[in-house]
């Protein structure tokens, strides 16, 4: 069992902890993107305001939806006491 734990535990910090920073980076990298979109790319351009927006928008919600899922992992982790 042991065995077992320790090769989760080295999975997890090797593995899918870096996959989860980056996933974090590409999502502020979209937001950035759709705010780089709407400030500079726009210029009065309807067209390009309202996919600047959109971009933004999902930027938003990909980085709602890690740090929700990332906060319920860390509270069961807590609660269920295993350290994650």
């Amino acid at each position: 069992m042991q065995y077992f734990t320790s090769l989760v535990d080295r999975i997890q910090r090797g593995i899918i902890d870096p996959i989860i920073v980056l996933l974090f980076g590409i999502a502020g990298v979209v937001f950035l993107w759709g705010v780089i979109l709407y400030v500079i790319g726009s210029q009065g351009d309807e067209s390009k305001l309202a996919q600047g927006r959109k971009v933004m928008l999902w930027g938003i919600v990909g980085l709602f939806i890690m740090s929700s899922a990332w906060g319920i992992v860390k509270l069961l982790c807590d609660f269920f006491g295993t350290g994650c």
